[in-house]
């Protein structure tokens, strides 16, 4: 069953982290009205979450496009829970206006609070300030009634930073702390289009950073192992993505062929999915927090 579903919809994005596992291989996206033909068919098959991600997901129609597909997942679909990953710089508050009501979990992907560390892994453009747009961002999920969560991929640059306070400051609903990974023609190998290695850190680096960070109640910790089958990745043309060896191997798409059949390519690990906590109280309306 896809209880819970990751679709990156698009692979375009307007930073360059140097780790990134989901690159920008095409600059395809479906036609909107295909993408809800998915997004019902899986509604179907027991989708309870959707997740929206890419790429950067605001770049498609500035947002426009990731907005309708949240609207139609929570008005028509009525899917308890409806989130999107993103990396925070191109969202307006008009957009919160339009979409936030519809909008479970924004997750924004922050991995150190030192700009110039956000520098050298790339997840900055030109003069904009990260951690600026991030703390204006919280304070807009406060606003609109959006529960605010926080995605930190650790790494080379950021393995020795402390980031209690400003974590503990910020009081995401979550905190998901992921170890660095490398993907096969994402991030490493001959046609990849990053090379992901000189970020990599140890098991043990990882175990340092999060026994540091302990008493940090919203931390939710995965490192590779727990990561790479655990997650139902879909692509740009809504094809389940398979990790198991290390890369991404596609199955058909499930609008050719339906949820069922695809999802037998998926290499998904159920059991994996609920050990690392894949399963959460995830609709804002249960949630009860103080907006």
């Amino acid at each position: 069953t896809p209880t819970s579903v990751n679709y990156h919809f698009t692979r375009q994005c307007n930073y360059k982290c140097g780790f990134c596992f989901h690159t920008a291989k095409t600059s395809f996206v479906l036609p909107l009205e295909e993408a809800k033909r998915g997004l019902a068919m899986l509604k179907e098959a027991g989708m309870e979450k959707i997740n929206f991600s890419g790429g950067e997901p605001f770049l498609q129609d500035r947002g426009e496009f990731v907005g309708k597909l949240v609207q139609f997942c929570k008005q028509d679909l009525r899917l308890p829970s409806v989130s999107i990953v993103s990396n925070g710089s191109m969202i307006r508050e008009q957009w919160f206006k339009k979409y936030g009501q519809y909008l479970d979990i924004l997750a924004i992907s922050c991995d150190s609070f030192d700009e110039e560390v956000n520098v050298l892994i790339g997840r900055s453009q030109g003069k904009k300030n990260h951690v600026e747009k991030l703390h204006k961002l919280r304070q807009w999920c406060r606003d609109y009634a959006v529960a605010f969560k926080i995605n930190s991929v650790i790494n080379r640059f950021n393995i020795e930073e402390d980031m209690n306070e400003q974590i503990k400051a910020l009081n995401p609903v979550r905190w998901k702390v992921f170890q660095c990974l490398l993907i096969e023609g994402e991030n490493c190998g001959e046609d990849a289009l990053r090379e992901a290695d000189k970020f990599l850190i140890s098991d043990d680096d990882f175990k340092r950073f999060l026994d540091r960070h302990k008493d940090v109640s919203c931390l939710v910790p995965e490192s590779n192992q727990e990561m790479r089958d655990s997650y139902l990745l879909l692509d740009e043309y809504m094809r389940f993505l398979n990790c198991t060896n290390g890369r991404k191997e596609p199955s058909k798409s499930i609008l050719d062929v339906g949820v069922e059949e695809a999802i037998q390519f998926s290499g998904f690990d159920e059991k994996m999915f609920l050990k690392r906590g894949g399963k959460y109280v995830w609709s804002k309306a249960d949630m009860k927090l103080d907006w």
